[in-house]
Formats: structure tokens, sequence, C-alpha cells
């Protein structure tokens, strides 16, 4: 009886702990709308989110003719003014010899008005098709009446005429979304590579009759913007797809290695047919560079007379557009058209130079396990020094240094395009050496409470990059307003610059500066070392991390301050000397602190020995940046004898 009690009892809670599991999300109808979803003021899993995806609808098949058909239905909650600039739509799309083409368009507004739904579609003549570059298009248009609480939603269909140009699927995106669908029908003459990114579960997971294979996941939040973190892909959930093979067949254009992926892009027009054609003039340059004894001369002389030369039409693109002829003869190009002249003119020079392709930081990392061409966005120059040393310029911004990895490069792969032995290579961008920041200040304090010193700032390799560009970027009064770094007590009297114009040395900087030290009355003064750095803000305050942190170099800060103490006044308090590091060591902190002849000394010295910290490690990363801000910024007090 106990034991017939028992099941019934069993049965029962399963019954309930079924009636009460949340129900799945689904996509619905176009036009079809829950008053619910209109009445809805804020997303129930993420309640500061703007906007909301409430559902992404994607359908991939193909036709009689084996075109790959990409059909997608999204619909978007807006719940403020902010919101509303998820109503500019922008669908990309390789038009060039109507390789794809976007039909079927869609589109409608949907408000609430006196307790009714009521669309209102996007007119016809607003939406636009326009060119991109010389291969891409893109439909434009805009939804009419958004306001907070408006719906917008669109479908189109994709028509794609190359089967290996599989559309990838992102479940997660830079909006929190509701309920994101993915369904595929894959002939079976056909196999695709599928690279997951996905660690939230599948809601749904299966394949029916019809072999169409159905994934989707709900309640997904959004991918938010984060300090150091790499692009909004990169950290999202999604399934890529690369095509391997056709049952029976086997064929050497498909880009399933690197080597296949190099050999077709060498036969482009648009890029490996550029590679050797003339430019207009070009002898003047080659014969002056081979002028020059050594071979960092030749490419420092050539590397600025590209950067000075060409205007970068501030476009970055894995191919030519015009051409480098007709770029060079215009003086102005896309990013690759910029490097694809400096390699031209340094491998005519003599050099050993390759070009290499890349992907800028906003664009995405590169993956080396997915073969594929459209992952980078860019191109440089790649040359081999020696084996533990190497050269990658990208002559499009004027403040680059030939002998430093551009930044947006940085912990990501180049591919390395070498025709002549047939060797297509990925190579690991990274800068090994630690890049530093040297902080000297001198000052005296007044028994007033004013401090007047002068301070020499010593920045190399990337801090110096940074310092130059804002400088002749922003001005001299914008830049001077960010060395006082909102802080209207402090005032600089004078700025001077070192060595602006010599790459290969430090920038130095000297200044003259007055500091009200606020606080302070007729008993006490207080004051803090930390002086013209970035150091004053913590900006891992979060206590959770959903990305990794890309620093892209190694930082290392010298930072020493000497402060003269006004007559009549003594120490009262004094940070302790202190050394601390990370659990793994990969970050360590030193402040030594010391009082002489009516003189106070702090050093502090950080070194990251690393620079990418997985979002696993946040946790001890987190705290040790905790104490060691608090310690930064931790305040020298002074008591009137």
């Amino acid at each position: 009886m106990n034991k017939l009690l028992t099941l019934i009892a069993l049965g029962a809670f399963a019954t309930v702990a079924k009636a009460q599991a949340p129900a799945i999300p689904i996509a619905q109808a176009f036009g079809k709308v829950d008053k619910a979803d209109l009445e809805m003021k804020a997303c129930d899993f993420e309640k500061d989110a703007n906007a909301e995806v409430l559902f992404d609808k994607g359908e991939v098949y193909f036709d009689t003719q084996y075109n790959i058909i990409f059909e997608r239905h999204r619909r978007i909650k807006i719940f403020n003014d902010n919101g509303k600039d998820e109503a500019n739509i922008r669908l990309t799309y390789y038009g060039a010899n109507h390789a794809e083409f976007i039909t079927g368009l869609q589109a409608e507004t949907i408000n609430l008005e006196n307790g009714v739904a009521t669309p209102i579609k996007v007119d016809k003549k607003q939406i636009f098709t326009q060119a991109v570059d010389k291969n891409r298009s893109a439909l434009v248009f805009s939804f009419p009446n958004v306001k907070p609480g408006s719906i917008i939603e669109y479908k189109y269909r994709h028509t794609i005429n190359n089967i290996g140009d599989f559309p990838d699927w992102y479940f997660q995106g830079d909006l929190p979304t509701r309920y994101s669908e993915l369904n595929t029908n894959i002939p079976d003459v056909l196999t695709y590579k599928n690279l997951v990114n996905l660690h939230y579960p599948l809601v749904v997971d299966k394949t029916s009759g019809s072999n169409t294979h159905t994934q989707a996941m709900a309640n997904i939040p959004s991918v938010k913007e984060e300090p150091y973190m790499d692009a909004v892909n990169d950290n999202s959930e999604r399934i890529l797809f690369q095509l391997l093979s056709i049952r029976g067949t086997f064929m050497h254009s498909f880009s399933d290695t690197w080597t296949k992926v190099g050999e077709n892009v060498i036969k482009w027009e648009d890029f490996g047919e550029q590679l050797n054609r003339k430019l207009a003039g070009e002898e003047t340059i080659v014969a002056k560079a081979k002028t020059f004894k050594t071979d960092d001369e030749k490419i420092a002389y050539i590397f600025n007379e590209v950067k000075n030369t060409m205007k970068w039409d501030e476009s970055y693109d894995n191919t030519t557009n015009d051409g480098t002829v007709k770029a060079w003869e215009k003086k102005t190009g896309n990013s690759t058209e910029v490097n694809l002249i400096l390699y031209h003119l340094l491998q005519k020079s003599g050099l050993k130079v390759y070009p290499m392709m890349v992907s800028t930081r906003k664009h995405g990392r590169i993956n080396p396990a997915y073969p594929n061409s459209y992952q980078f966005n860019s191109t440089v120059a790649y040359i081999p020094v020696d084996s533990a040393k190497h050269y990658v310029l990208d002559a499009t911004s004027k403040y680059n240094l030939y002998n430093q990895v551009p930044y947006t490069y940085l912990n990501s792969f180049g591919f390395l395009i070498n025709k002549a032995d047939n060797a297509y290579d990925m190579t690991f961008l990274q800068n090994t050496d630690p890049v530093r920041q040297v902080v000297l200040i001198n000052a005296e304090i007044k028994p007033d409470g004013k401090m007047t010193g002068n301070a020499d700032i010593s920045s190399f390799a990337y801090n110096r990059i940074n310092a130059i560009r804002d400088y002749k970027t922003d001005g001299e009064k914008k830049y001077i307003e960010n060395l006082r770094d909102n802080n209207n007590n402090l005032k600089i009297s004078s700025l001077k610059f070192e060595d602006i114009d010599i790459d290969t040395l430090p920038l130095r900087q000297n200044i003259n500066f007055n500091l009200d030290l606020t606080g302070s009355d007729d008993n006490y003064i207080y004051f803090n070392s930390n002086l013209f750095t970035d150091l004053k803000t913590n900006p891992f305050l979060s206590e959770n991390r959903t990305t990794d942190i890309n620093f892209g170099y190694r930082d290392n800060y010298a930072i020493t301050g000497i402060f003269k103490l006004p007559a009549g006044y003594k120490v009262d308090a004094l940070p302790k000397s202190v050394s601390m590091a990370t659990p793994d060591n990969s970050i360590v902190f030193k402040r030594i602190v010391a009082e002489q002849d009516g003189q106070i000394m702090v050093r502090l010295n950080i070194d990251h020995k690393k620079s990418i910290y997985f979002k696993e490690e946040y946790a001890d990363f987190h705290e040790f940046c905790k104490k060691m801000y608090e310690m930064i910024n931790e305040q020298i007090v002074l008591k009137k004898s």
C-alpha cells in the first residue's frame, strides 16, 4: 500500500514538474503578433536591454540547380529610444556577376494602437540597393513610425550560387534573443564540416524524416561589451559550415586546406594578379631604396614613402577594388590596395617579402581549423628577418611603425602567401616583448596644500604610437586635457616632446605642472603619487566576466615619484612597501615607499607577463586588480608638526 502511494505521489510530482516546465518559445508566421509582446515593457531575462530579438528563424536548403536558398525571418521588440537604431537594416551580399541576390523582402512595423495591433509596411520605394564595392552590394531600408513599444519584423530569401558559401548562423549577438532557430536540409551527396561554439543548451536538436536538422536556443543573453574583449562574433554562440566533399567526387577547388585557399587566392584577379603589376614611377623609388646599406633602412624608407604617398580610404577588404595600378595613380585605396603596393615596392627593391592576409580585431580572430579566405578582411606585407623575428607592415595608418606588428592584428593568425615556393602557412602574430611606459615625477609640496613639479614620460612601442596619434589627431589643447584626466585642480604650464619624428626611439614628454591638493586643511595635506598615468580607474570592476581579456601586448609600467615635503610637516600615513602577484605569476605588482631627508619616494612597477587572460581565470584576475588599483591610488597623509 505504501509502495502504491509512493508511486502515485511520484507520478503526481512528475506531472506537476512537467506542467511547470517553461514552454519553449516559437517563431510565428509573418504578421501574426501576440498582444502580450506588444504590451511587453522589458526583456524578461535582461532587464536593461534597449531591444530584444523575439525570434530569429533561418531555413537553408538547396534548389534543383544546387543553389543555396537561405530564408530568414527576424522579429525585434523595441523598448526605448536607444533601441530605435535597430530599425535601420543593412543586408550585405556578394552581388558581383549575380553570384548572390536577395528577393521576397517583406518588412513592417507593428504598433499597438487603441488596443489593436496595427501594421505599417515598409514602402518599397524606401528600399535601396547600394554598391559597397565592386563585389558586394547591400539592401538598405528603415522601418517607419518606430517608437518605444514597437515590434519590427522582416523576412527575405537569399540565393547563393556557390555551394561552398553555406551561410553561418549566430544564435547570439548584441541583443538578447528569446528564440533562435536554424533549419538545414542538406542533400546526402554534400558533406559539410560544422565548427561550433556552443555553451548554452540547445532547446531543440532534432532531425525530421525529410532530412531537416533543426537546432534552436532560447533566452540567450546578449554579448556585452567588456573592457579588452575581442569582436562580438568571436564570443557568440554560433555554428559555421565548411564544404568538404561531394559524394564520389574530389574537387581541388574546395578550400578545405589552407594550401587550397592560397592556391585559389593567388589566382584572383583582384589579389594574386595584382602582385607584380608595374606602378608608374616605381623605378625612382626602387633605385633610391637600393642606395641604403641595410635592409632596415630600405624597409623604413619604402614604408614611409607609401604611408606618405597613399591615402587610405578607411575601408578594410581582403581584395583590391580598383587594383593597385589605379589606386597608385589616384593615391588612394583600400587596405589591400595600399599594402599590396607596399609589398610590390619592397619586393622590387630586393627584399624577401610576402603578402599576408589578416583580420582586424573588430572583424574577428582567425580560426585555423576553418580554412576560408572570407575570415580575412585585410592584407599586410610580411618580412621574415630571422627565425625569431619578423616584420608585419601596414601602411594604412600614418602612425604605424614598420618594426611593430599593428595592434589590431595582434594575438590572431595571418595567412602567409608564398607563391614561389607554393607555401601557404598560418602564422600567429604576437608581440612577446614587454611594452614599457616610464613615468618620473619630481615635485615639491607647499605648506598651502599645492604641488608644483615636473613629469618626464618615456613611451615605447605601442605607447609611443598611441601618444603621437592622439596628439596629432586631437591637437595640443585636447591632448593636455586628456593628460589632466578631468582633474580641474591640475594645471599644465608647459609640454615638450622629444624624438617625436624618430621611430626607433621612445617618445619623451616633459611636463611642468601645478596641482591643488584637495581635501587638505590647516593641519593635514593629502596627495596621491599616481600622476600622469592611465591607472586611475580599475576597468575590471564587474564581479563576472563572459569574454576573454585580450590586452594585445604585454604592459610594463615603471612609475617613480619623488616628493619634497613642506617645512613644518611630517608624515602621518605612508603606504607600505609591498610585492604581490596573481596565482600564476602572470602579473607582478611591486611598490616601494621610502622617506629620507625630507623627501618621499614612491616607486610602482606593474609587469604583465602575458597578454591574454581567459574568462575562466577572471575570479583571481578580478581580485588581484581590485587590490592593485586600491594600492596604486592609496593616499599619503602629511600632518602639521
